[in-house]
């Protein structure tokens, strides 16, 4: 059995990882043993290598059952999406977005792995402004359906 944490020019047979996208991290209380968003980010893109959760699961420290307990939980949709782009089975086409995860996206923001040699090296935090922007035009468009007025500054 090949190693799963071994780089990739190691394992001849693995597949070409695809990228790993950014996400939205699941909010789990803070525990040093458990899912952290460096965790997270760091499953993803072993995922990404090895195509197989418990191989993955191990790489972090983790076990396949709590990676799908993590994937069911309730605000764990980005992190669900990123993980089905990794493996190829996202529909085609832009994933929709929930309203909570909008305003999630516009307030906190994404973050992305970062992959150097096949490997987890950081977590970036990347600002998502088309969310912001999507945001804004939602409350726009609230505002005008119900005639409200926004108050006009102060010259």
């Amino acid at each position: 059995m090949e190693n799963p944490s071994a780089p990739l020019s190691a394992n001849r047979s693995a597949v070409r990882p695809r990228r790993v996208p950014a996400f939205v991290p699941v909010p789990v209380r803070g525990r040093r043993d458990g899912w952290t968003p460096e965790r997270q980010g760091a499953f993803l893109v072993a995922l990404a290598r090895t195509r197989s959760v418990r191989a993955a699961a191990q790489c972090v420290g983790m076990t396949r059952e709590t990676a799908y307990r993590l994937r069911r939980h309730a605000d764990a949709a980005s992190f669900a999406g990123a993980w089905d782009i990794v493996l190829g089975r996202a529909a085609p086409g832009r994933r929709k977005v929930t309203p909570d995860e909008l305003a999630t996206r516009a307030l906190v923001g994404l973050v992305r792995p970062v992959v150097h040699a096949g490997r987890f090296v950081a977590l970036v935090k990347k600002a998502d402004n088309s969310a912001l922007l999507r945001l804004f035009a939602q409350l726009d468009r609230a505002c005008r359906g119900t005639g409200a007025r926004l108050p006009d500054r102060q010259r």
